[in-house]
């Protein structure tokens, strides 16, 4: 059985540059990587992914935001991530079911007892070997986010939006230490990477004696 690995964190904190050096880290090691996203990753997923974040005048309802998020995951968990790890790959993956907690449970305020319902009916006993949230504080992901492009529908929330999607995110690291860690993102980049590549060897995805130039 592969490894499943998670990259999380609000609008801003580097995701895109940080799982490409987590991909090349693996890759370098010998690792049979796949990396895909959500919500996203398979056909259905990304018409899905289109619908949650293309901007409308109708309001989207939060139930619903939250039922096509889990359509969408199930899709990608029946097509892309668990066949991947029964042939022993490797999956990255940009955001999984900690996003949902964090955005429509902190961020939307949905009780979170529906979201453990949907996860475990679409997941059953899967859960990520490691969940890597990069964490910055509200301000400095939006003053990043806002200089790479115009944003979407959920990057137009206010920052009392984002405060609580922080803050959920930090809860889950504190509650779920075994398998969820914190990384500071407001850091320069090369130090956010070292402290990446301690964590990948601390939680046993990657043994430091490994190769890993890149």
């Amino acid at each position: 059985m592969g490894k499943f690995i998670t990259l999380e964190g609000i609008e801003g904190v580097g995701k895109t540059s940080n799982l490409e050096y987590i991909r090349n880290l693996l890759e370098a090691s010998g690792k049979h990587v796949v990396v895909t996203r959500e919500p996203g990753g398979t056909p259905l997923g990304e018409s899905l992914r289109s619908l949650l974040l293309q901007h409308s005048e109708d309001e989207m309802s939060a139930d619903a935001e939250l039922l096509m998020m889990f359509a969408a995951r199930a899709e990608h968990l029946k097509k892309v991530i668990l066949p991947a790890l029964e042939a022993d790959k490797y999956v990255l993956c940009d955001r999984f079911t900690e996003a949902t907690y964090a955005y429509q449970g902190g961020g939307r305020g949905l009780d979170t007892a529906k979201i453990a319902e949907l996860e475990n009916w679409a997941q059953a006993e899967l859960r990520p070997d490691l969940t890597i949230i990069l964490d910055a504080p509200v301000h400095i992901g939006r003053e990043r986010a806002g200089k790479r492009s115009a944003p979407d529908r959920i990057e137009k929330e206010e920052d009392d939006f984002f405060k609580r999607v922080r803050a959920s995110y930090r809860e889950m690291a504190e509650h779920y230490p075994h398998r969820i860690c914190l990384v500071d993102a407001s850091q320069h980049l090369e130090n956010v990477q070292a402290q990446i590549l301690r964590q990948l060897h601390e939680y046993d995805i990657l043994h430091l004696e490994q190769p890993v130039s890149l």
